[in-house]
This record gives structure tokens, C-alpha cells and sequence, in this order.
């Protein structure tokens, strides 16, 4: 295997034109780098240099491999670079986990910002659900999260991991136009007894937000159809066939002929970044700014939107 000091041996005397030039650039005795070039003739079974009056000059051989040392330096002083950035500025990989909706709804904005801000940050994006995405980022195969976290079942946050509430947001329920109980403005929990229900599969937290709010309220759930998607369970609603509890981000989908009702008592969920502050880096620091600062954004027109809501009569009976 080729020694790296000897190649930068041989590509400063391509520079510099002479061993003694060579040397005086890298700070090492002439006698010191022409041990150097003889070692790297032997390694490579090549003569690398031949005389030329009082001095040297490469081969043909010398020029081949001088020509890739020059490339291995500057890939390597780019590395340098590259690694001594890497505590302040925002380059390399970002490994981010989200669940759907967070997918969805917030990162594509904040991924595209952080592109057009930090085009040396290299993103990718691991879809699941809190309980698989917790343990990756424990284990250091992703850098940062977006889970979410429902107000009437807080999940436990292992030690070591920060968390950052980015929005939080009221799930309501979607029921076809036609469903009796869609002319009510407030639907309370303990009336939804006997309705049938599309959720997300048994672990998600959605689900498990659903069914703990509706035993507490001693409704024991109906779910028929278990669906990941959010797109899907509006869908299922909008034929009649069941009720879904939809969180305001994904309202924007609500198809035609679906009523959404807020609950008594209201269900809110937290969508929360988070990450392990032993490990943060500047990408993860530069996302965790850009999602901050879309949520402010984002929480400004939602209020506006909800004072408009709340200025509008729809004729609906309050129960």
C-alpha cells in the first residue's frame, strides 16, 4: 500500500520543480524527503525521478503518479476543510424520522429552505411511528425527529432526548354530512358510543389517543378499519362508512361532503422535534431554527383562520 506522506513527497516536488524546494515546503531535511521518494520507489517497484543536470526530474511513471497524489491531496485538504466546518457550518448529512403527517405537512417547506440556504446539507427522511423512530435516534441512526404527542396521553421522552413543541393543534372529528350527529358544533366524547371508526393500526399514537379518550369517557371503541393514512380514513368517511378523528394539519384534505367537529373535551396534539443535545450538530441546529420559525408563521394564520371560523354561523346545534 502506497504511504500518504510519500505521495505529498512526490507531488511537492512535481510543484516545486526540485527536491530541495520540495523539502523547504514541508518543513523537512532534503536528505529526509529524498529517503522518502526512494522508499516510494520501492513501494511502487517504479523509478519515479532521474537526473537532470545538478537536479531531478520526474518520469514518465513520476508524472502518472504525481498527477494522482495532486488529486489525493486536494481531496484530502477538502476533508480537512470539510471536517474543521463541521462545528459551525451546516454541511453533510441530516438523518430526520417523521411520522406521516409531519412528512407531509411541515418538512417538505423546511427541507427546501434548508436546500436553498445550506446547499452542501445532505437530508433524508425515514418514514414511521414514534415508537420505532425513539429508539433510532437513541441509537444514533437518525439525527432528528418529528413525533407527535397527544395531550390526553403524554409519551414518556427517554433521558438524554430534548424535545421542542413545533405546533400544536385540535383533532377533531370527521363525519359524513349526513351523519345524525353532524349538525352538532361540539360533539362531547361520552355521545360517541355505537360509531364505527377508521384509525391508524393498533401502536400508532393517534389510535391509542382515540381509544383512551373514548374509554375514559366510557365509550368502548368500534375500530373497523385500520389505516395508516390519513388521505384513506377521510375517504372510508366521505362514503358513509365510518368516523375518524383528523388533526387540524390534514384538514386541508377534507374531500366533500365530510364535516369535521371539534370534541368536548377538546383533544389537542403536539407536534414536537426531537433530538439528543450530546450529539447536535449545525444541521440539526439549522432544521430545528427553520422549524421553529415555519411554525410561528404557521400559527399566526392559523389564527386567523380559527377567528374567521369562529365568526361564521353554520346552523349547527351545539348538543
Amino acid at each position: 500500500m502506497i504511504n500518504l506522506e510519500r505521495l505529498r513527497a512526490l507531488a511537492a516536488v512535481d510543484t516545486h520543480g526540485s527536491i530541495a524546494r520540495a523539502a523547504q515546503a514541508l518543513h523537512i531535511t532534503a536528505s529526509g524527503m529524498s529517503q522518502q521518494l526512494s522508499k516510494l520507489e520501492r513501494e511502487c517497484g517504479h523509478r519515479l525521478l532521474e537526473p537532470e543536470g545538478r537536479s531531478v526530474r520526474l518520469t514518465h511513471v513520476g508524472r502518472v503518479l504525481a498527477d494522482h497524489a495532486a488529486a489525493v491531496m486536494s481531496r484530502l485538504s477538502t476533508a480537512e476543510q470539510d471536517l474543521a466546518a463541521l462545528e459551525t457550518e451546516v454541511l453533510g448529512p441530516l438523518r430526520v424520522g417523521a411520522v406521516g403527517s409531519a412528512i407531509r405537512t411541515l418538512l417538505p417547506t423546511a427541507l427546501a429552505t434548508l436546500a436553498a440556504r445550506h446547499p452542501r446539507l445532505t437530508p433524508s427522511v425515514r418514514d414511521g411511528e414514534v415508537a420505532d423512530l425513539l429508539p433510532a435516534l437513541l441509537h444514533g441512526e437518525l439525527d432528528l425527529l418529528l413525533i407527535e404527542n397527544w395531550s390526553n396521553r403524554p409519551r414518556h421522552i427517554p433521558e438524554g432526548v430534548a424535545v421542542r413543541t413545533i405546533v400544536t393543534e385540535e383533532a377533531q372529528v370527521a363525519l359524513h354530512a349526513d351523519h345524525p350527529l353532524g349538525a352538532r358544533i361540539v360533539l362531547r366524547l361520552a355521545d360517541l358510543a355505537g360509531v364505527p371508526w377508521a384509525a391508524c393500526p393498533p401502536g400508532a399514537e393517534p389510535r391509542e389517543a382515540l381509544v383512551q379518550a373514548l374509554r375514559t369517557h366510557g365509550v368502548e371503541p368500534e375500530i373497523r378499519y385500520s389505516v395508516g393514512d390519513h388521505a384513506t380514513q377521510l375517504a372510508l368517511v366521505a362514503s358513509g362508512l365510518t368516523a375518524a378523528l383528523i388533526p387540524d394539519a390534514v384538514r386541508q384534505q377534507v374531500p366533500p361532503g365530510v364535516l369535521c367537529v371539534p370534541t368536548d373535551p377538546p383533544l389537542r396534539r403536539h407536534v414536537q422535534a426531537a433530538w439528543r443535545p450530546r450529539t447536535e450538530t449545525p444541521p440539526v441546529r439549522a432544521c430545528l431554527d427553520v422549524l421553529t420559525h415555519a411554525s410561528r408563521s404557521e400559527e399566526s394564520a392559523t389564527v386567523l383562520k380559527v377567528a374567521s371560523e369562529e365568526n361564521r354561523t353554520d346552523g349547527r346545534d351545539v348538543g
